[in-house]
């Protein structure tokens, strides 16, 4: 019996020099926002750039010590205390990074969202702003193994009324489907932004997937997004609010 090539196609010299090309774009663009991230950390938090140094010579330390004790030469830890320190300087430029971002974000219009669409770990089907007003609060759905999740985000005494609105609509399409409503927030009884990943990822599965793409089809029947003049993300700071609500109700 032939077996069937699984040879690769080989690449022209224009095909390989497209392929460098993008690669060195993406080294570019991933050093430029590490570049970014690094300055907004920097700016925004003024104990991180000590705090990062006091972290990875602790690291380079400890390696160093490690490495030492079960070798005994003095110069073979060096590679490996330089490592360390890296490693963990990243990791912990990561986290500093992701909680100023989020502290930075929290209060902002449009920041639930953002978060949703960029940051959401675990297997959800997002539907952005199924309801909202001109004021930019909005409720986002998520669908999963635990149901379905209504997020929402603005004035609070606006907000409630809206998820109050949205969840009468969804529980005659999906019946005895649990549906779980929560606010994005800093008041009494809100899940703080930075926050909403671990709430989300802690809710029980009472869902198998085939039931969830089901539920997904069903709920297409009550429209999709509604983002049409929303802001794509958190409003920046200082930005006049009057003028994208104008634009919202403009194409609302």
């Amino acid at each position: 019996m032939a077996k069937s090539s699984g040879a690769k196609p080989k690449l022209t010299r224009e095909d390989k020099k497209a392929l460098r090309v993008a690669k060195r774009q993406k080294r570019r663009e991933t050093w430029s926002n590490l570049r970014q991230a690094f300055t907004i950390t920097k700016d925004a938090d003024p104990k991180f750039l000590p705090l990062l140094v006091m972290v990875a010579v602790v690291a380079a330390a400890v390696f160093y010590l490690v490495v030492f004790l079960i070798t005994g030469s003095p110069y073979y830890p060096i590679p490996f205390a330089v490592l360390g320190a890296l490693v963990v300087g990243m990791f912990f430029f990561s986290r500093r990074a992701q909680k100023s971002m989020f502290a930075q974000a929290e209060g902002q219009a449009g920041a639930a969202g953002w978060m949703l669409r960029q940051q959401l770990r675990g297997d959800w089907r997002l539907t952005e702003v199924v309801a909202g007003t001109t004021q930019l609060d909005a409720v986002h759905r998520l669908v999963g193994r635990p149901g379905v999740v209504l997020v929402g985000e603005g004035a609070p005494h606006r907000v409630r009324g809206l998820i109050a609105q949205e969840k009468k609509r969804t529980a005659r399409v999906v019946g005895d489907t649990p549906i779980y409503d929560i606010t994005v927030g800093t008041g009494e009884g809100d899940i703080r932004l930075g926050k909403l990943n671990r709430y989300l990822l802690k809710l029980p599965s009472n869902l198998s997937k085939d039931q969830v793409a089901t539920l997904e089809k069903r709920l297409a029947a009550l429209g999709g997004s509604r983002t049409q003049g929303l802001p794509p993300g958190p409003l920046p700071q200082g930005a006049k609010m009057r003028n994208v609500q104008r634009t919202v109700r403009r194409r609302s």
